[in-house]
This record gives C-alpha cells, structure tokens and sequence, in this order.
C-alpha cells in the first residue's frame, strides 16, 4: 500500500517535506527562514532542508491550506494550525507565550511543533 500524505503516523520515516510557504514581499520570509533553519538544528535535523513555496493566488492559497505568510509545513500540513483560520493570500502572525503578535513564530514553540513531527 503506498504511503498516504499527510501528517506523520507511527512508523512513519522520521523526517518529512519541510516547506515554508510565504507570499511575495512577505516582510517577514527571510527572518523566517532563518529562525526555521535554526529551528531544525535545535531538533536534530542537522541535513534536512526546506523548500520555500512562493503563494500567488488564492486557488494556490486553498490548494496548500495557507492561511498566511510565513507558514510552515510538513509533508503538506501546517505545524502550527489555527483553528478556523481560513486560506488567504495575505500576512501571518503568531501569538507568543507572552501574549504579542509578531509576523514569525516563537522559536520555542516551532522547536516544539517541529520536534512532534520530525521526531515523533
């Protein structure tokens, strides 16, 4: 039976397809990247890479479930999930421990969400 896409299930490989999908002059892609590549070392990650998705529509922003830029995905699913957020070709921001709003996720908390995908 070949493998389904989606999120990692007992057994599965112990990486998957890390992508960070942004939108044009996201003011924040490049921070981003970089706080992700840190992210991936932190969890052991040393070789695995990513891709960067460029979203320039909304039929691309519903076929991905991009709900704003930057996001993270792996094997396809966003790791840090809103709840009701619909697709849109528009900015993200992620709520910190502290209650502020920036345009990138807490370190800590991608170094969680990605340590429960990549090393389950």
């Amino acid at each position: 039976m070949a493998p389904q896409p989606g999120p990692h299930q007992p057994g599965d490989e112990p990486t998957g397809r890390v992508t960070l999908l942004v939108i044009a002059d996201c003011p924040n892609s490049t921070t981003a990247a970089a706080v992700l590549s840190d992210a991936l070392v932190s969890v052991g990650q040393l070789r695995q890479s990513f891709t960067t998705v460029l979203i320039d529509s909304l039929e691309e922003a519903e076929l991905h479930e991009f709900i704003g830029s930057p996001s993270i995905h792996v094997d396809g699913c966003d790791i840090m999930p809103v709840p009701g957020a619909q697709p849109a070709v528009a900015c993200r921001t992620y709520v910190h421990a502290d209650g502020s709003r920036t345009g990138i996720p807490d370190t800590d908390a991608l170094i969680r969400a990605l340590s429960a995908v990549l090393n389950p």
